[in-house]
């Protein structure tokens, strides 16, 4: 009887856990992220000739160094006026690539222009006398093409948002006044967008005093330009939208300041991360700019992540673009941080499934002494519930009871981003081009930019991911928190990435728009090399040594020789698991130091992620850029003001600490400073294995493994017993850090030339040209004009 009692409660219980289960996997799955419906506007084809290209074997790139070559004379003449289109071939960029995916222009509602009749790109639509568009196609647009227009748009006074003036009726009177130049003037802009180089453009400026639409004036411009970058993780092959916020309400403030502000969708790396295209396409924004407007007492850019990538490496590759550097949740580049992120799933895969019997990986404290970043004991992990979906989806009910709580920055933040640069055949937005396109287009970021990488000779483009000789949780190994045997096991078991031509589609069934069949892999570990041999190891990756050094060659990677002016500005978010992490400034900062000897130029402010000092940047960078324009001898360092420091702050926005050594640390081998030891950052996985804080190198050099017992790499870790065992792991040696990067080309600057300088003051190129005219020149046009916001509250997020 009571065996009885005993089984029908268990049944009971059993049914409840299902029910609870099956409730809590179905709400979860109504909340999982799907493929869209196919657009209207697909891309249905690919121009005559641009199928074959994509599979022709090329050579990485080798030619010069971007900042050792001259820009060519831009043919094209602006400005671009009202009704015409801007120029569609770059200027020095590369030829037209294809496919491309038209965005939609917000501020417009226009439609691209149509350029065939071959169905070429996406098809475009007759409109009605309403202006809706019809099922009766017209044409096909290929390119993408929007005409220049311009609209004014107004602030209004009762919930501070911009809409279009000219839906304002006569006696509405909510148009906000603000002052400018001692003179009260209602908040109007002129909003100017169009296309350059197939991107949109757009250019945001007080309206003048008595101007025409078509003729602007700019009475109320400060004279001062903002171009304004913007971030994301994107492969090309995509326009990019446009809407009318994307300047106006991240620049409300500096609009109201007179700040003219510029921008494309060419620089939002959500859309690809051609830094040439990027640049190619700032240049002629800034020339129909200066065409309409006049040249500016300079040039200040601002962005975040992927915007602020930007802000490094064109600064770096052409000193004429910018003037002082804004970048914001920085990292230094963003091919060198592919070599830790795609780290993560091999390493995640080694925890959860290959030494899932080790109890060390239930800590998500364990795991980040091997992977690095930050982890969370307490963090709701969403990829935990979507394995328990597939594992119930599939009939598997021993992993409902698995908990759901603790995750790393490499599983919350990076986790699907890894297929999205690495796998050929996976693109969340594939839905957006027919079949017949999508199956003809690697989808990596290697083959965005293998115009640098190069194709091997199946023509798949070469990438410079490498892993071969890393040793994985050597540090944690040094310092007795790893065993010997679980080191071994680990750096035989982690293997690499397989070839590009070698992978497999994605196992995201949700993605697919399915419930069924359930296929689901986290790590996509049907793209992994593994093993099952106890005689060999996993293998690792070995990267293609030409497409390293293509990608140096092509200024895709911060050197660390920059002279100007930088407010590096970001919230701390390593406790939130952010991908945006602390230790990227620093990043930075290694490289500039060992490049350049002093990283005086380079000030980083970091902040309570509830408190906002971008205007506060502002207010300095203004200060810093009007007086090297002054007084221009000084150089940037000497002319740097007081607020240009080393600085953290609270949620409140007092300064916590400032000036030399609050960013000391363990990264520069000094004790901790008062930012340091309120703000820690994190290690990456190379820094972990015996890299350095820089984070440069993409392959390494390799030593025997009985050098590197004899160097003392082990510490007093006493490894000669398993000296066989080592080498097995590691048969073609280990990393030698101290040799720098296999693949970076020894004349890659060879031209390249640093003014010699006392040792406080950042090197100069000596580039800044004085070609001012009188009215640019003027003592009261280079006064600052923003010191007084050093104490305004913040006012929104910084923006990426």
């Amino acid at each position: 009887m009571f065996g009885r009692a005993v089984g029908w409660l268990s049944g009971v219980i059993i049914l409840g856990v299902f029910a609870s289960a099956s409730f809590a996997v179905v709400s979860f799955y109504s909340e999982l992220p799907s493929k869209k419906p196919a657009p209207k506007s697909p891309v249905l084809s690919l121009p005559d000739g641009h199928d074959a290209v994509q599979r022709l074997q090329t050579t990485a790139y080798q030619g010069p160094h971007p900042s050792q070559s001259m820009r060519p004379r831009d043919p094209f003449s602006f400005p671009i006026a009202l009704g015409n289109i801007g120029p569609v071939e770059p200027l020095f960029s590369g030829p037209l690539s294809y496919p491309l995916l038209c965005g939609k222009n917000r501020i417009t509602g226009e439609q691209p222009q149509v350029d065939n009749q071959q169905r070429w790109g996406v098809p475009v639509f007759d409109v009605d006398q309403d202006g809706n568009t019809t099922e009766d196609v017209v044409g096909y647009s290929k390119d993408c093409l929007h005409k220049t227009s311009a609209q004014y748009f107004y602030l209004n006074t009762e919930d501070e948002k911009f809409y279009p003036l000219e839906k304002l009726s006569e006696t509405d009177h909510r148009i906000k006044k603000i002052t400018v130049a001692g003179r009260e003037i209602e908040f109007v802009v002129r909003l100017e967008n169009g296309t350059i180089n197939r991107h949109f453009y757009a250019i945001a400026v007080l309206r003048g005093e008595s101007e025409e639409l078509a003729s602007p004036e700019g009475d109320f411009w400060n004279k001062r330009l903002i171009y304004q970058f913007r971030g994301g993780v994107g492969i090309g092959k995509r326009q990019g939208n446009l809407k009318p916020g994307d300047i106006l309400k991240r620049r409300k403030t500096q609009l109201e300041e007179g700040y003219a502000v510029v921008y494309s969708s060419a620089n939002q790396t959500s859309n690809h991360y051609n830094m040439w295209l990027a640049e190619d396409t700032a240049l002629r924004v800034k020339a129909q700019f200066i065409a309409l407007y006049g040249k500016p007492l300079y040039t200040v850019g601002i962005g975040g992540s992927g915007g602020a990538i930007q802000q490094y490496l064109l600064a770096q590759n052409n000193s004429e673009l910018l003037d002082g550097l804004i970048p914001l949740y920085s990292y230094p580049d963003m091919v060198s941080q592919t070599i830790y992120v795609l780290d993560c799933e091999p390493l995640e895969y080694f925890f959860d499934v290959a030494d899932q019997k080790n109890s060390r990986w239930d800590s998500w404290h364990e795991r980040v002494q091997v992977e690095g970043l930050s982890s969370s004991e307490e963090a709701s992990n969403v990829f935990a519930v979507l394995s328990k979906a597939a594992s119930f989806l599939s009939g598997n009910f021993s992993n409902l009871t698995a908990g759901v709580k603790g995750a790393s920055e490499c599983v919350q933040s990076w986790r699907g981003l890894t297929p999205l640069i690495n796998n050929p055949h996976y693109v969340h937005f594939s839905n957006h081009f027919s079949e017949s396109v999508s199956s003809k287009v690697q989808w990596t970021h290697w083959d965005d930019l293998s115009q640098f990488y190069g194709r091997d000779e199946n023509g798949y483009a070469q990438s410079a991911w490498d892993n071969e000789g890393v040793q994985y949780g050597l540090e944690a190994l040094r310092e007795k928190r790893l065993p010997l045997d679980e080191f071994i096991r680990l750096n035989r078991n982690v293997g690499g990435w397989v070839e590009q031509g070698e992978m497999k589609r994605e196992k995201f069934w949700f993605l697919e728009g399915e419930i069924f069949p359930v296929e689901l892999s986290l790590w996509s570990h049907q793209n992994l090399n593994h093993t099952d041999s106890a005689e060999f190891p996993a293998p690792r990756s070995r990267a293609n040594l030409d497409a390293i050094a293509g990608i140096y060659r092509s200024g895709h990677v911060f050197l660390g020789y920059l002279d100007k002016p930088i407010l590096d500005v970001r919230h701390y978010l390593d406790d939130r698991l952010d991908m945006h992490h602390s230790s990227a400034s620093f990043m930075t900062r290694a490289r500039m130091l060992k490049a350049q000897g002093n990283a005086d130029n380079h000030i980083v402010w970091m902040s309570h992620a509830d408190f906002d000092p971008i205007n506060h940047a502002f207010a300095v960078m203004d200060q810093w850029l009007t007086r090297i324009r002054i007084n221009p001898t000084a150089g940037v360092v000497a002319n740097r003001p007081k607020f240009a420091a080393d600085a953290c702050f609270d949620a409140s926005g007092n300064v916590i600490a400032r000036g030399t050594g609050v960013w000391d640390g363990e990264w520069n081998n000094r004790s901790q400073g008062a930012c340091m030891s309120i703000f820690p950052n994190h290690k990456t996985s190379p820094e972990i294995a015996g890299g350095g804080v820089g984070g440069d190198v993409f392959k390494c050099q390799r030593q025997s493994v009985t050098e590197a017992i004899s160097r003392g790499i082990y510490g007093d870790i006493d490894v000669w017993p398993h000296l066989e065992q080592l080498e097995n792991t590691f048969p073609s040696g280990v990393c030698d850090y101290r040799l720098g990067d296999a693949g970076r080309p020894d004349d890659l600057l060879s031209e390249f030339t640093v003014a010699s300088v006392a040792s406080d003051k950042t090197p100069s190129r000596e580039r800044v040209k004085a070609e001012q005219d009188s009215e640019s020149n003027s003592a009261e046009d280079a006064k600052p004009i923003t010191l007084s916001r050093l104490d305004a509250p913040a006012e929104v997020e910084l923006d990426d």
